[in-house]
């Protein structure tokens, strides 16, 4: 028996699957008898993530694009020395030269103010060669052969068109304003620096503005090369550093004032940096 005070749990029959026999007045009923389990649902298939390529470093570090090369108006006064430094260019200046040399010249030493300097790369234009790089496809490069060329029978078939007449040329006085004023038209054609003041101030203290006063008493004369014109130039001076278009005669007022600005820019940077005999 039980003890007292406690009651019997009652014990939970598992029931499979099957058929029960039930008599109900001597009839026997077959009734199926479900299982107290029951069958869960198998869980679905977990989606595979797609895995992403990990970025190589290299591939990262050629996407960084290259800051462009820095374009440099030159001043007068300026030299590739001093650019090179304003720059901190890796080599100095013989590097900035070697990419600029083509709008310099053949002397590092004369950079005429206005020309457009190129800091950090080549100022010179990308050949047809590395255009080929980009990788053209045959058909695409025929395609531009034939716009070529019919672009170039679309010009050839327009008629010419009309020239605008010329300018009349400046007139300038024939005295020291319009010497100087001449002056500076033809510097500016050749890029060489200087102002109307600086010409003015140097002439005044070299000759008083006489185009035709010469130095037969200094050193340069002793050895037979006396100074001449409006700013004393000698003629080995005035010879290595004639402008063309100008007069051969060191005498002419305009030819020896531009070959001696130019003299003075080659030296000093600009005849504006000359206060006293050069």
């Amino acid at each position: 028996m039980p003890a007292p005070g406690k009651h019997r749990r009652p014990k939970s029959v598992s029931l499979g699957r099957g058929i029960a026999a039930v008599t109900t007045g001597g009839a026997v009923l077959a009734l199926p008898v479900l299982g107290a389990t029951t069958a869960s649902a198998a869980p679905a298939p977990a989606v595979a993530e797609k895995a992403v390529a990990p970025v190589s470093v290299t591939a990262q570090a050629n996407s960084v694009t290259k800051a462009a090369p820095t374009k440099h108006s030159v001043v007068s006064g300026e030299s590739l020395s001093k650019i090179a430094r304003d720059y901190s260019v890796s080599g100095g200046w013989k590097k900035l030269y070697e990419g600029n040399r083509k709008v310099v010249g053949e002397n590092p030493n004369l950079i005429h103010p206005g020309i457009t300097l190129t800091v950090g790369g080549k100022a010179a234009a990308p050949s047809d060669a590395k255009a080929g790089k980009a990788g053209k496809s045959a058909p695409t490069a025929d395609r531009a052969a034939s716009a070529e060329r019919a672009d170039r029978s679309a010009r050839a078939a327009a008629p010419a068109a009309k020239s605008a007449p010329a300018a009349a040329p400046t007139a300038y006085t024939n005295d020291l304003d319009g010497w100087i004023k001449e002056s500076l038209a033809v510097m500016a054609q050749h890029g060489i620096p200087g102002t109307y003041e600086g010409i003015h101030r140097n002439i005044i203290r070299e000759s008083s503005g006489n185009p035709n006063a010469i130095n037969n008493w200094d050193s340069n004369a002793a050895k037979g090369t006396p100074s001449k014109g409006l700013l004393q130039v000698i003629d080995p001076t005035f010879r290595a550093y004639h402008v063309p278009g100008t007069s051969t005669d060191s005498y002419d007022p305009v030819a020896n004032i531009v070959a001696a600005c130019n003299y003075a820019a080659d030296r000093y940077g600009s005849i504006d940096n000359v206060f006293g005999a050069y």
